[in-house]
């Protein structure tokens, strides 16, 4: 067979395989009071980033129709009886408008924020696509490359009823899982793998896949590989899948990084953009926050406190660790979340802030994209992001397929100006607020409320309670103990001595 790929254009960028980061920090060089740190100008800072998003190519071979529902599609019937037994009926917009190109074999980019229906955009057609087909051993037939675990997890959990309905495989490779168990699924053979970079390469190096004849490939989230400087690992991979195949970019902002991939690797793509870059979302609102630097603790604390769960986000896995622990102690149900713990543990961490026996998710990063909790109505930057991407991916996490939710950012007097420029960055036009804890502003905006100050402690779920090697992946519910609205604790006073002492430097691996 020839596998000559079709002309690529702009090829004087093949070589071009940098990443690089959006700086604008908005914090203050004297950190937070639960241990983040910003660094001075040439210490620790992302590198600068080049600013604005490229025009999408234009396409040449006029697009297909968009669809009104799955119906009109060219999906196989066992798929289309999936998609009814799953309640999904009414195509979302980027699947409306890119599956009838994608089941057609053409290239495709799509850019839609966080939870407008990426994940079946491409799923479905890959899925199609690879129907009756059965892959060799070591030799999967099609791609999708994603930048986080907890993407991949949730990329592979949303295709399985659907791969399972057409009789395919799936594996999924990522990073801080066994290595021999992935290899053994890959060698057992599997239609279409789920990859983080880094995993997938390898796993190549040690024999164990090949990508001669992936015929499909997907990038998911391609602006976060970009900054999480996987670009050379990823242009790698896809020098290896078949020079002729199809491949589909998926991104939420077109930024000058994503802009190297897709000329180098597309071919006449269809372009379908959901949102204007800003993301804004309708359904969100935007609250920036003015605290002073002595009562953000405090202000953080109530805001924890609040009935209803809410995911907070900081800078470092020291920060996420200390607040943990002050927030337990002060008697909310929380739990950390950052790439210093196990797979199995942020899975298990996962799964208990997703059925309510968790209530806090303390978070860096690396929740920031590719985690979905359904009814999710409250996320709060207690440290501000470092650029607009990852603004609008944090909060991204709430008011997803058409619910609504809130982001509030906690700001500073010194951390003013940089969000007022971010948020410029973003299209994003905040309500802007001075709040003090016991406020009742501050409970209007955020529910906040005193804590009980009994401390708790989050043990597994009665499903995980089983005999030693058994695990249980399923939570109860549970509920955040209430009571007396007395003052600090003693040990909030002690962690507030630590944070004092501790102030770490910038955690890139977050």
């Amino acid at each position: 067979m020839n596998h000559a790929r079709k002309t690529r254009t702009y090829d004087r960028f093949a070589g071009s395989t940098g990443s690089s980061r959006s700086t604008g920090s908005t914090g203050s060089s004297g950190g937070s009071r639960f241990g983040s740190q910003r660094r001075s100008a040439g210490h620790g800072r992302r590198p600068a980033a080049l600013q604005g998003e490229f025009a999408p190519p234009k396409t040449i071979t006029p697009a297909l129709p968009a669809v009104e529902a799955f119906a009109e599609l060219a999906l196989p019937a066992p798929l289309l009886a999936a998609l009814g037994h799953e309640g999904v009926t009414v195509p979302f917009p980027i699947q409306a408008a890119t599956l009838p190109n994608s089941l057609a074999g053409r290239d495709v980019l799509g850019r839609g924020r966080t939870g407008s229906g990426k994940t079946l955009a491409f799923g479905l057609a890959v899925l199609a696509r690879m129907e009756g087909r059965r892959a060799e051993p070591r030799q999967p037939l099609a791609l999708i490359l994603v930048p986080t675990r907890e993407l991949a997890q949730q990329v592979t959990d949303a295709l399985t009823p659907y791969a399972r309905s057409l009789r395919l495989r799936l594996a999924t490779v990522v990073g801080g899982m066994s290595l021999g168990r992935q290899a053994g699924a890959l060698r057992a053979g599997a239609e279409v793998v789920v990859a983080t970079p880094g995993r997938l390469k390898d796993l190549i190096d040690r024999g164990d896949c090949r990508l001669g004849d992936v015929a499909v490939t997907v990038l998911d989230e391609a602006d976060q590989m970009a900054d999480m400087g996987f670009m050379p690992q990823v242009t790698e991979l896809l020098d290896q899948v078949r020079p002729d195949g199809q491949r589909m970019l998926f991104s939420a902002t077109l930024d000058r990084n994503v802009d190297l991939l897709v000329r180098r690797y597309l071919s006449d793509p269809v372009v379908h953009s959901v949102d204007p870059s800003a993301g804004a979302v309708t359904t969100m609102e935007h609250h920036v926050l003015h605290v002073h630097d002595a009562d953000k603790h405090r202000t953080t604390t109530e805001i924890a406190a609040r009935d209803g769960r809410v995911l907070m986000f900081l800078d470092t896995k020291h920060a996420v660790d200390r607040l943990t622990e002050h927030l337990l102690s002060s008697g909310v149900r929380a739990a950390a979340l950052h790439g210093g713990k196990s797979q199995p543990q942020r899975t298990r961490t996962l799964a208990q802030f997703k059925s309510g026996h968790v209530t806090v998710l303390v978070a860096t990063n690396v929740a920031a994209r590719g985690i979905h909790v359904d009814n999710l109505d409250l996320v709060v930057n207690v440290d501000p992001p470092s650029d607009h991407k990852d603004y609008l991916h944090r909060g991204g996490r709430t008011a997803r397929a058409g619910e609504s939710g809130s982001v509030v950012t906690l700001v500073t007097p010194a951390q003013r100006r940089g969000m007022t420029r971010l948020m410029a960055t973003a299209g994003i036009s905040p309500q802007v607020t001075p709040v003090r804890s016991g406020e009742a502003e501050l409970s209007r905006i955020t529910g906040a409320q005193a804590p009980s100050g009994v401390p708790v402690v989050i043990t597994a779920p009665a499903a995980e309670k089983r005999p030693r090697r058994a695990g249980g992946s399923s939570a109860s519910r549970g509920g955040r103990g209430r009571g007396g609205q007395g003052g600090r604790s003693s040990a909030e006073a002690g962690w507030r001595r630590t944070t004092a002492r501790q102030r770490p430097a910038a955690d890139p691996a977050a």
